[in-house]
């Protein structure tokens, strides 16, 4: 099967230049049709029992997929599919086990780093480790008297 290059540089080589015109009118829509498209979510959304809530009501009252639901109210798809199947952060309940996973993370993400890494300079300054020497494993050495 030719190639689109092989295609256009056989129109140039037959000469028909109304074909060439059309096939150029074609890249430049296809070109425009192009554009980067917007990031499909900035920032996530806290989940709450009213998020949940609405979730279940899409879900019942629409057509739409979880991806479509998740979408539209900027939270993982994964989200929905925990509310959806499992009945997940329909409660307040700060005991529920998704409540502590997510409280747990929040520390997570406010402890400091346990030690910033060195700057360039001190470590140019530290000698290098010596890498261990290998030793090649033992292998039985056979002789030509051994045949």
């Amino acid at each position: 099967m030719p190639t689109l290059k092989e295609f256009e540089e056989a129109l140039k080589e037959y000469g028909l230049r109304s074909a060439l015109d059309v096939l150029d009118t074609l890249r430049k829509r296809d070109k425009d049709k192009r554009a980067a498209a917007p990031a499909r979510r900035v920032t996530g959304r806290k989940m709450t029992p009213d998020v949940a809530r609405q979730i279940l009501h899409l879900h019942e009252t629409t057509g739409m997929t979880q991806q479509e639901i998740a979408f539209q109210l900027g939270v993982n798809q994964g989200r929905v599919n925990e509310v959806i199947k499992r009945g997940k952060w329909l409660t307040d309940n700060p005991d529920a086990p998704e409540a502590k996973d997510r409280d747990a993370a929040l520390q997570r993400m406010k402890r400091p780093a346990a030690r910033p890494p060195a700057p360039a300079s001190v470590r140019a300054k530290r000698p290098a480790a010596k890498a261990p020497v290998r030793k090649p494993p033992a292998s039985p050495q056979l002789s030509l008297g051994d045949f």
